[in-house]
């Protein structure tokens, strides 16, 4: 009987620490995403970025792994662009356009600018060639970069093929890309690495 009792006092210790965490994380987070997610994106976008919010709070909170974490490990199919000890491209199955890279450290780290000097350095220097060959494989006048990481808590950089300042426009919808097509384009930038 014991036991029972200091395991529900146990529980209910987590449980007040995890909402005070949660209440914490909810003040600073919660009121922008909500303004943005009811008046900014449309339906569909907004039942998609709630899900990933909500993955990303369960997280943040269980200190579990990320989805790109269990990408890397291969736990989650992907379309895998480049890979070496440090870092990991692949294709953003919701491009905002064709040739959408996404470039994850494999140290799991929310921030990108939380994450060790010497990474910070090497991740431009492995996207580098990952750009250079998503030019060569879309007609885009460059390879745009952009850093959000507001749906994911795993630092990561957006390499995207564009023409204009508003093809980096996260705001609007990003479908999701057939199996086909993302196969065709891991294709192209791969055959141009």
């Amino acid at each position: 009987r014991k036991d029972a009792k200091s395991q529900r006092l146990i529980i209910n210790c987590i449980v007040l620490c995890a909402l005070a965490s949660l209440r914490d994380f909810l003040f600073f987070e919660t009121a922008s995403f909500i303004f943005n997610e009811l008046f900014i994106y449309p339906a569909t976008t907004l039942l998609k970025r709630i899900k990933y919010y909500l993955l990303s709070l369960k997280t943040k909170i269980t200190g579990g792994m990320t989805i790109f974490s269990k990408i890397i490990a291969g736990e989650i199919p992907s379309y895998k662009i480049a890979e070496n000890e440090n870092f990991f491209a692949f294709l953003d199955i919701f491009p905002l356009r064709e040739g959408h890279v996404l470039v994850v450290p494999k140290n799991e780290t929310d921030k990108l600018f939380d994450l060790p000097d010497n990474y910070l350095s090497e991740i431009l220097l492995f996207a580098k060639p990952i750009a250079l060959a998503i030019e060569k494989a879309f007609n885009c006048n460059r390879c745009g970069i952009s850093v959000v990481g507001l749906e994911v808590p795993h630092a990561h950089i957006h390499l995207i093929p564009i023409n204009s300042a508003n093809d980096l426009n996260f705001v609007q919808a990003k479908p999701q890309a057939s199996a086909e097509s993302l196969k065709r384009v891991q294709d192209r930038i791969v055959a141009n690495l």
